[in-house]
């Protein structure tokens, strides 16, 4: 999992790419790719 500053520019990698907050940390989740995930915070 990638730790990002800015998660913008993730998001935009693949179009199933979802931005999803959880505990106040913001996390990329991809299931149809797993190996798109970061977090940030």
């Amino acid at each position: 999992m990638k730790v990002k500053s800015s998660l913008k520019s993730l998001k935009a990698r693949h179009r199933d790419c979802r931005v999803v907050r959880r505990k106040g940390r913001v996390y990329v989740i991809n299931k149809v790719d797993p190996r798109y995930k970061a977090k940030q915070g």
